[in-house]
C-alpha cells in the first residue's frame, strides 16, 4: 500500500524515551513532512537506561524526559505525554491499559504504533534489546486497550465521565516483529531520524551510530525493494 499521512493522526505508544525514534523515527519524520500529525505516549520514566554509572536514576529521570521532548520538537511531533512508570518494572496491568485507553481517546488517532507484544526467536539472533520486558508489556497493554478498551463505552466507564468518548483506531502498526509486511521508505527522512536520536545524548553519547542504523534500514528495506526503510506488521482493523 502506498504511504498515506496527509490529514491522518498517528499515536506512538512506547515504553521508554528514545523508543519512538529508534523504532520509527524516519517514519514519524516522513509522516509529519507529508502533512500528518504525530503524538507520543511514553510509558516509563527512563530512569534505568544508559550504561554510565555516574548517571543516577534521579538524573536519568529528569534528563531523559527533557531529551525526549527535544527529540520530539526536532521532528515536529505535536504532543508528548509521559506516564512515568518505573523503568524496567512495567507490567501489562489494568491501570496501564486504562491510561493508554485514556490517551487514545484523547488523541483519537488513525494509526496506533505499538511495540511487539511477543518474543520471537530466529537462528543467529545476537541481541535481546527488542525483547525488553517493558516493550512487551506496553505492546500487550496497548493491544488490550485498543480492543476492547478504547472503542467500547462500557469499558473504563470513568473515561466517559472525563468527557472522553469511545474511538476506534483503523490501523495498528507493530514494530519489532519477526515477519513485517509493510515498509516505509525513509531515504528522505533518515537524517532526521539520526538527528532526533542524537537528542538522546544520555543514551548514545558521541558513539558513531549512523553506519549501524543505516545498515539496519538497508536490511529492513531489501525484501521490499527499498534501499532505506522501517518495517512494521500492519493491521487494518475491520471493527
Amino acid at each position: 500500500m502506498e504511504f498515506q499521512a496527509s490529514g491522518w493522526r498517528l499515536l506512538a505508544i512506547v515504553a521508554h524515551p528514545d523508543d519512538a525514534e529508534f523504532s520509527a523515527g524516519g517514519t514519524i519524520a516522513r509522516w509529519l513532512q507529508e502533512g500528518g500529525e504525530a503524538h507520543y505516549l511514553v510509558c516509563t520514566d527512563g530512569a534505568a537506561g544508559g550504561g554510565d554509572p555516574s548517571h543516577t536514576p534521579e538524573w536519568l529521570r529528569e534528563n531523559r524526559e527533557r531529551e525526549q521532548r527535544e527529540a520530539a520538537e526536532f521532528l515536529g511531533v505535536n504532543s508528548v505525554e509521559f506516564l512515568r512508570h518505573r523503568d524496567g518494572e512495567l507490567i501489562a496491568s489494568l491501570e496501564l491499559r486504562r491510561q493508554i485507553a485514556r490517551e487514545v481517546r484523547r488523541v483519537r488517532p488513525d494509526v496506533a504504533l505499538v511495540p511487539n507484544s511477543a518474543r520471537h526467536w530466529r537462528a543467529g539472533a545476537t541481541s535481546l534489546r527488542i525483547f525488553h520486558p517493558d516493550h512487551i508489556a506496553v505492546g500487550e497493554a496497548a493491544l488490550a486497550a485498543l480492543y476492547p478498551g478504547v472503542g467500547n463505552a462500557w469499558t473504563f466507564t470513568e473515561l466517559l465521565a472525563e468527557g472522553l468518548q469511545p474511538h476506534t483506531v483503523p490501523e495498528i502498526w507493530v514494530t519489532g516483529t519477526g515477519e513485517p509486511d509493510y515498509a516505509v521508505d525513509i531515504s528522505a527522512s533518515f537524517d532526521l531520524k539520526i538527528g532526533a536520536i542524537r537528542k538522546h545524548a544520555s543514551q548514545v553519547g558521541d558513539r558513531p551510530i549512523e553506519e549501524r542504523l543505516a545498515e539496519r534500514a538497508r536490511q529492513a528495506g531489501a525484501p521490499f525493494g527499498l534501499e532505506c526503510a522501517e518495517t512494521f506488521l500492519r493491521l487494518v482493523i475491520d471493527w
